[in-house]
């Protein structure tokens, strides 16, 4: 009788990291009808990520930036699974008038956000951009 050794070979992992909300809420002083707000996600290394966009037509403007939280990929074989700890450093709020820029602030992700919800982080106060002085 031939024996073959059984090798135990570990089931892929079905694990999927979750996706995470940075939400940034503000307005714009001296507003104009065509401004608009870019959030960009940066994280480790300067690495520049995941951003939104939104034409400000009131003067305010609310925007939420999805990312995902998977920082390193999968292994087939061995004990290394995903790591779910991705998260952004900085937070680069752009406040644009054509493809010129007006304003901008970078907020830091341990002091300026808080994480009320379990899958959304939140600026601890709304923020204020300056539009050019002696706008309509």
């Amino acid at each position: 009788m031939l024996w073959l050794p059984v090798l135990a070979v570990p089931e892929p992992s079905h694990a999927v990291c979750p996706t995470r909300l940075v939400i940034v809420k503000g307005r714009i002083r001296d507003a104009r009808n065509n401004d608009t707000v870019r959030v960009q996600l940066v994280y480790a290394k300067q690495q520049i990520g995941d951003s939104a966009d939104e034409t400000v037509e009131d003067g305010s403007f609310t925007l939420q930036v999805p990312f995902y939280t998977q920082s390193r990929k999968p292994l087939l074989f061995g004990t290394w699974r995903e790591k779910c700890d991705r998260k952004p450093e900085t937070v680069i709020v752009t406040l644009m008038e054509g493809d010129q820029e007006e304003d901008r602030i970078l907020l830091d992700m341990t002091k300026d956000f808080t994480m009320p919800y379990p899958s959304a982080y939140r600026l601890r106060s709304e923020i204020v951009l300056h539009g050019p002085v002696g706008a309509p």
